[in-house]
């Protein structure tokens, strides 16, 4: 499970019902059906205007997908696997490599392995994968749209049931007292509007966002990776082209890592 996510649904919550308390708002004026009622439907729907329906059912895959830790191989790993690869095709040619096909679990980096164990041109296996990668993006950002509308939208829709709640409390202003309880659950759709808009959609696109960059980047590595290998250069060549897509931290433990291992060998 994806720990930060549940951490900020938690902090979140803490902060508006402690907070809440810390200012003498009673928290049972939360529970308004009403307030629910067009902040939650009214934002499913504009999402249902918005997006066509094939978009729209893969909100509960989206959902799904903040709350699970990303299955991405580590880029370190994809290193050691490069440098591997290219060791075995500049000893024994790049169709050595197809025994090594059926054992990589990504389906990325196995189209991309075929591709060019198949003798296909560089250019037309550049392209075809980088077509892949932008296809992927596309799909993610449409995702992630998802949410950073329903963000924009939450917010507008608590100010008309806030609106909604005053004309209802106005309408009848014989009794002060009840006038001030009506007002005051008026405004519980704005709270309502403006939590789900901020603390729940607008952080779910971003983390969508950051997922897909993450996802991207790593199949960029493979491309660099599987066009050295198809053009033959040497393992500290793929070693010093892969690297750039590690942090400077990464790089350090990586080279750490390969003098370790040049010292257990000698």
């Amino acid at each position: 499970m994806e720990k930060s996510t549940v951490i900020g649904l938690v902090l979140g919550l803490i902060a508006v019902l402690v907070g809440m308390t810390l200012k003498g708002a009673p928290i049972h004026n939360l529970v308004n059906p009403a307030a629910f009622l067009i902040i939650i439907v009214g934002t499913a729907a504009s999402l249902f205007i918005g997006f066509p329906l094939s978009e729209l059912k893969k909100f509960p895959k989206l959902i799904k997908m903040i709350f699970t830790v990303q299955n991405l191989l580590p880029r370190e790993e994809v290193i050691a696997l490069f440098m591997e690869w290219a060791t075995i095709t500049r000893r024994e040619g790049l169709l050595a490599l197809e025994s090594k096909v059926d054992d990589i679990q990504d389906m990325f980096l196995r189209n991309g392995m075929r591709m060019i164990i198949d003798g296909n041109d560089q250019d037309l296996v550049r392209d075809v994968l980088l077509e892949d990668i932008a296809a992927t993006e596309e799909r993610h950002r449409a995702g992630a749209l998802i949410f950073s509308q329903a963000g924009m939208y939450a917010p507008t829709l608590g100010v008309l049931g806030a609106v909604i709640g005053l004309i209802a409390a106005l309408a009848d202003m014989s009794d002060m007292e009840k006038l001030a309880h009506a007002i005051a659950a008026a405004f519980v759709a704005t709270l309502l509007g403006i939590f789900t808009g901020y603390v729940l959609w607008h952080p779910i696109a971003n983390k969508l966002k950051r997922l897909s960059k993450r996802e991207v980047e790593l199949r960029l590595m493979m491309v660099e990776g599987l066009l050295s290998i198809q053009s033959g250069v040497s393992t500290i060549a793929i070693n010093q082209k892969l690297s750039v897509f590690l942090t400077p931290t990464e790089r350090i433990q990586l080279s750490q890592k390969g003098a370790e291992a040049v010292e257990q060998k000698a």
